[in-house]
């Protein structure tokens, strides 16, 4: 697709169905070219898919673009077996359609994958997969984002748009350190992404190494699995029991701070803490000096939820470590000087932003993490037509939030838009009509 016929669509035929339909048939049988009316959304996870929701409910049509076989590849190909949400199904549901009213308060794993594909259903969202997306740059000549996607062909395909939104999300990429003596070690190193059932583990030894929401889990799930977990703790972390009060934790927090001072709030989950679960420094778990809540605000570290590894780790079932030195062959050496014998290694590691890596735009994002520069709540939008869903730090609520202002901000230049081409065909009509 050429100069002119950019400008001949961004100037009257935008939205005049049989040329977008004239142009793409022209493009993509020659240089794979594909004009896109709407925002072109990059990932199909549970961020993509609310934004393209709450788009279709304001009349703005959208692409997806999909490196993965299927939605939310995340949650159905690198998760393990037992998860469930952390938080309960109010606080994690996308727009304009809720959890079926049988699913229980955490659903499982399935059940969320099962309600986001019933969301894409409902509103007819169909991603194009198998489409990783290598580079994408606003063209300021043009006044277009250009996007260049491969497929499992390895067919180079370059998308025109007007809008682009980011949705790749937080966990992108699994982070994999670098510990001296990897290759040396002999057993199984892999990362929670590669892990599903302690099943495979039973009977063995296994260091779980990072001391989030899943490195616990999986250690609890070890456990159940009668294999012998030890736990690596570098940091300090927030240990909350799931419920307070007969409340969601989280749910709880969200309503006293409507009404008290973020310290306050975090003083009283503390105290409340303290008087379900003890003092979790005497098991290796120093807490932080920042309260959770405050912890969470500033640097985007969520508070571990216990669903019962607090028990298996007071019971001596779970052992705590310090922080890894170097691995030998089955062995783990410490960084004080202790060594032990494990079968095998799980890195619970977490995940990044992979932007920096296709993203050719240095405003928005920022080169060394891959988020918004501007803190939530106003991370959404950037210039020329770029804006980001589910960066936030506060999980499917974020995106929610997000997903609905960016498709606002998208519906009035649409309407705009095609409230001018409707006016200029109008003009046409009213001209004078040769008979030659």
């Amino acid at each position: 697709m050429d100069y002119y016929c950019l400008r001949e669509i961004e100037g009257k035929q935008a939205h005049d169905p049989l040329f977008i339909e004239k142009m793409n048939n022209k493009s993509s049988s020659s240089s794979r070219r594909v004009w896109v009316p709407g925002p072109v959304i990059v990932g199909a996870g549970p961020s993509g898919l609310a934004a393209a929701a709450c788009l279709k409910e304001k009349g703005v049509p959208s692409l997806i673009l999909e490196r993965s076989n299927c939605i939310a590849s995340l949650w159905q190909l690198k998760t393990y077996d037992r998860l469930h949400l952390h938080l309960p199904k109010q606080f994690c549901e996308l727009p304009l359609m809720g959890f079926p009213s049988y699913f229980p308060t955490y659903p499982t794993k399935q059940q969320f994958v099962d309600y986001l594909v019933s969301y894409a259903e409902r509103f007819d969202i169909r991603p194009r997969f198998n489409e990783t997306v290598k580079q994408a740059e606003f063209d300021s000549t043009l006044g277009f984002w250009r996007v260049k996607s491969v497929n499992k062909a390895e067919t180079m395909t370059e998308y025109v748009c007007r809008w682009l939104i980011v949705a790749t999300g937080e966990n992108a990429e699994a982070v994999v350190p670098e510990i001296e003596g990897m290759e040396e070690f002999g057993g199984t190193i892999k990362h929670t992404s590669l892990y599903k059932s302690g099943e495979e583990f039973r009977g063995q030894r296994v260091l779980v190494v990072g001391c989030g929401n899943s490195g616990m889990e999986v250690c609890l799930d070890l456990c159940n699995h009668n294999a012998s977990p030890s736990l690596v703790v570098r940091d300090t972390v927030h240990v909350l029991p799931r419920e307070m009060l007969g409340k969601s934790t989280f749910g709880l927090s969200m309503w006293l701070i409507k009404w008290l001072p973020l310290r306050l709030v975090d003083r009283f989950l503390l105290i409340v803490s303290w008087l379900m679960l003890g003092d979790t420094a005497r098991f290796g778990l120093d807490r932080p000096r920042l309260g959770p809540l405050q912890l969470k605000n500033l640097s985007g570290k969520t508070p571990v939820l216990d669903v019962g590894t607090l028990s298996k780790i007071k019971s001596g079932d779970i052992k705590v470590c310090p922080g890894i030195k170097r691995l030998k062959r089955h062995t783990v050496e410490f960084a004080d000087g202790r060594t032990e014998n494990f079968d095998g290694i799980i890195l619970a590691t977490g995940y990044k932003s992979n932007v920096p890596l296709w993203l050719k735009e240095g405003d928005m994002f920022s080169d060394e993490d891959g988020f918004p520069r501007r803190p939530f709540p106003n991370g959404w939008k950037g210039e020329s037509g770029l804006y980001a869903v589910g960066f936030t730090k506060r999980g499917i609520l974020g995106a929610f939030m997000d997903a609905k202002r960016i498709a606002e901000d998208i519906e009035r230049f649409w309407k705009n838009e095609a409230k001018h081409h409707s006016n200029c065909a109008f003009s046409r009509s009213l001209l004078p009509q040769s008979n030659s």
